[in-house]
């Protein structure tokens, strides 16, 4: 059954096409804290293969810098965190803990 969402649904993981590119010409580049691998072709082309499900604000800001072009870099291991910075934290709308203001 897993095989069959991954062929028909693009949202559960990856699709067939994208694991026949990561098999033959993806390197992997990192795996962020929450599971998700991110990779890179010979031509440069980036992509991400999330370990739940397929969101794009999962994606932490410093990888997000790197997928987008922004920032070359890899240090990701041996990036400060300053005190006043808070965990990464995605997109919560429409689930029971979105924000709701009080009235």
């Amino acid at each position: 059954m897993n095989l069959l969402k991954q062929i028909f649904t693009w949202w559960n993981r990856q699709t067939i096409g994208t694991m026949i590119l990561t098999f033959f010409s993806g390197k992997l580049k990192g795996i962020d804290e929450f599971g998700n691998k991110y990779y890179e072709s010979k031509s440069g082309r980036r992509w991400v293969i999330y370990k739940e499900t397929v969101e794009a604000s999962n994606i932490p800001p410093n990888w997000h810098n790197w997928i987008h072009f922004t920032n070359n870099k890899l240090s990701v291991a041996s990036q400060k965190k300053h005190s006043w910075e808070k965990r990464h934290v995605s997109n919560l709308t429409g689930t029971n803990r979105a924000y709701r203001p009080k009235k």
